[in-house]
């Protein structure tokens, strides 16, 4: 038989479990709980073991800083009267140019007016400044705030944003034309790890009597957790200077080391500075991303998957040595009556020739050879043949992590697309298409859409001879590595040998008669493996591609450069790509391409 402490005990827990369960950091704590059998009123208290809660910061591969949680100052303008900013320019130390720059910044959208409740950034100087003549402006307001401080410019894409932090963008994106932006959120590494860099207050829930004296617990208690930091696989000085290469240009660049899948530099172009979704006086410049046609706030590499072009060469002979389609001796006729080639170059008597000049006739042969006519096919219809050819070819590209996704941490990766036998069916309303009908894909033209992420890791399986690590951005969480995923080796269904056979090919491209012979490394001691592309595009200029590594005998980096509308890969994307490996590999470019950089790093601030 119970004992009526027993039930009284009983129906205390019910109630605290009941009241636990409803409980919150903000609740009121002061409620009190009547013990029926002594008639003593208890009190529930939420004590908080450690109140100084600190998320976690994001770090650089050297270590340095690039996000952190610090206190900021925010000067708060009037109202009324109508701002002098002469003499608000005089107390900051700012000359007029500027101040008209960041008020305007500031503003909610371009032609507001400055009396809308403006909130200006400041430094600790001109804090100081302004409390030094406080007295004299006594209109004037200092706010302090904690806040994400980034220590960099670079890296918006990779670095992101808190969704707290980002609610005046995503009300501000809602009044816009391009306002889609709010549905592609890019939080970046703080949006996809927030749950490991947010930390965790720690609460104790005591009963307090009416002498202080704790009575057990009214709720279980919970634990004090610090956010853990990201360290990330940027280098941040090799990012800025990427980022300087692409500038206000449309495209993207991607640098990752194949040995291990870590990222080392990730650009999406037109960049922007990483702090400008959350500052409080960057509305004006949210506006404008807003509204850009060139779509800034996109993250290229990661959502949007384009054409390849010639660089899908290198997966289509991989393929066609592993089926037997073809040998590295293999030779083809430039014949041009089959597709235009737009090199004038001897004949591909070999496949480090074809690749060499990217000689088109050269892979529609090849790719024919695999699609119609595979040695040793078991099926004997003709059309029967044609589907499972490309089935077959399809699994073999699909193991390079293409049409899926790869998982890299960031919001929001599209899988990019190869075509199946089924897609052609309902596309050409015909089970009877020939290979005529598909033959771009040859090329890497027509229905091939990959991202910048994958023409990267295409890069990186090729200098690993077939296997790949996930590319990824977070090499360590806390004092432990990358998340588990990332260290799982793939293998493709390709031998390495074929590999190694694409590799002469691509070296040859980057020497004298190759389609990037003017981007050799050779006079630093660095020999390149890549392969240009040129992605044509019935809307406008054709658009640049290139992906290569380095050194070819013993890869450390892989790259991947995607230019919108800028011509030929050759001449646009393969110089942005060899100066990121001489940047990476020397710490510094040579003088004889110092007038070459600057001539694309003006070009990146143009735009053009």
């Amino acid at each position: 038989m119970r004992t009526a402490s027993t039930i009284w005990g009983i129906i205390l827990l019910a109630l605290l479990l009941g009241l636990a369960a409803c409980s919150s950091p903000d609740q009121q704590t002061d409620v009190p709980v009547k013990n029926p059998e002594t008639g003593e009123v208890y009190t529930r208290r939420r004590v908080v073991v450690n109140d100084s809660l600190i998320r976690g910061r994001v770090l650089d591969r050297n270590d340095s800083v690039l996000v952190d949680t610090r206190a900021y100052f925010l000067l708060k303008l009037p109202r009324r009267p109508p701002l002098d900013t002469l003499a608000l320019g005089e107390l900051l130390g700012w000359d007029s140019t500027t101040v008209r720059r960041r008020i305007a910044e500031a503003l909610p959208y371009p032609g507001a007016r400055p009396s809308n409740s403006v909130q200006l950034r400041l430094t600790a100087a001109e804090v100081k400044r302004v409390r030094r003549d406080s007295a004299a402006w006594p209109m004037l307001s200092l706010l302090e705030r904690q806040q994400r401080l980034y220590t960099t410019s670079a890296g918006a894409a990779v670095l992101g944003y808190r969704a707290s932090e980002a609610q005046g963008f995503y009300r501000q994106a809602r009044r816009y034309r391009r306002g889609r932006f709010y549905r592609l959120r890019n939080g970046g590494v703080e949006s996809y790890y927030n749950g490991l860099l947010t930390g965790r207050h720690g609460y104790l829930h005591p009963l307090v009597d009416a002498k202080g004296k704790e009575h057990g617990t009214w709720a279980q208690d919970t634990t004090f957790r610090q956010g853990q930091d990201l360290h990330l696989t940027l280098d941040v000085k090799l990012q800025a200077y990427a980022e300087k290469l692409l500038g206000n240009r449309r495209g993207y660049l991607v640098a990752l080391d194949p040995r291990t899948g870590e990222i080392l530099a990730y650009v999406s172009a037109p960049v922007y500075d990483a702090a400008t979704i959350t500052a409080p006086d960057k509305a004006g410049v949210r506006a404008e991303l807003l509204e850009s046609e060139d779509m800034p706030l996109i993250n290229r590499p990661a959502m949007l998957a384009n054409p390849p072009g010639s660089v899908f060469k290198l997966v289509n002979a991989a393929v066609a040595l592993q089926l037997g389609a073809i040998t590295p001796a293999t030779s083809f006729r430039c014949d041009q009556s089959l597709v235009s080639c737009v090199h004038h170059h001897p004949q591909a008597k070999t496949l480090t020739l074809g690749l060499k000049y990217s000689c088109n006739p050269y892979f529609y042969q090849t790719m024919r050879n695999l699609i119609d006519c595979v040695p040793d096919s078991l099926v004997q219809d003709t059309v029967a043949a044609r589907h499972a050819n490309l089935a077959q070819w399809r699994r073999y590209v699909r193991s390079f992590g293409l049409d899926s996704v790869l998982g890299v941490d960031v919001p929001r990766e599209a899988p990019g697309f190869l075509p199946t036998p089924a897609y052609y069916d309902k596309a050409r309303r015909t089970r009877n298409w020939t290979y005529r009908s598909i033959y771009s894909l040859s090329i890497g033209q027509g229905e091939i859409n990959l991202t910048g992420l994958q023409m990267a890791n295409m890069a990186a399986i090729i200098a690993n001879r077939g296997w790949y690590y996930p590319p990824h951005l977070v090499r360590a969480v806390g004092n432990g590595g990358p998340l588990a995923r990332f260290t799982e080796k793939h293998r493709t269904l390709i031998d390495s040998a074929h590999f190694a056979a694409l590799v002469p090919g691509m070296v040859a491209v980057m020497q004298r008669g190759g389609t990037a012979d003017a981007s050799s490394l050779a006079d630093v001691g660095i020999t390149v493996a890549g392969k240009t592309g040129t992605v044509q595009n019935d809307e406008g200029d054709d658009h640049a591609a290139f992906v290569g590594f380095a050194p070819a005998s013993n890869p450390k980096i892989a790259v991947a450069v995607y230019l919108e509308n800028a011509g030929f890969g050759a001449t646009a994307a393969a110089p942005c790509a060899v100066m990121v490996m001489e940047k990476y590999l020397r710490g510094y470019i040579a003088p004889k391409r110092k007038r070459w950089e600057k001539r694309i790093q003006n070009r990146a601030r143009s735009g053009y």
